[in-house]
């Protein structure tokens, strides 16, 4: 089974992600393909290049070809991202400060991003 995971709420890049989902991968015991993560609001601050989280995501999701994606508007507003919030969900706004692999987006673009290799199902956490 292939899933995708969207990190909307408080914490869930901190606590699920971190300290559940991460390691799984990370040992090869996860039990689906992850093909795609995105990332909302304050989740994305585990995304900072530097960050210990963010730094093994991207090893992993290069390893294993996992689309991550951060909301747009979420980097404008926490100055992450070139770009400004007219342009938000346009494709247009580019991801700056982030580990690499991590494109800046909205829906639309995580959409064509997972397009070749679409999930199964789509877990928000």
């Amino acid at each position: 089974m292939k899933v995708a995971y969207i990190f909307a709420t408080n914490m869930a890049s901190t606590l699920k992600l971190a300290t559940m989902i991460l390691p799984q991968l990370e040992a090869g015991i996860h039990g689906a393909t992850v093909v795609g993560m995105m990332f909302f609001d304050d989740n994305l601050y585990c995304l900072r290049l530097g960050d210990e989280i963010g730094e093994r995501l991207a090893r992993i999701a290069k390893r294993d070809g996992i689309v991550l994606m951060a909301c747009d508007q979420c980097l404008v507003r926490r100055g992450y991202a070139e770009g400004t919030f007219d342009l938000c969900g346009t494709g247009s706004v580019r991801a700056k400060g982030l580990v690499e692999g991590v494109q800046a987006g909205c829906f639309p673009q995580f959409y064509a991003a997972l397009a070749g290799n679409p999930p199964d199902q789509v877990i928000t956490l």
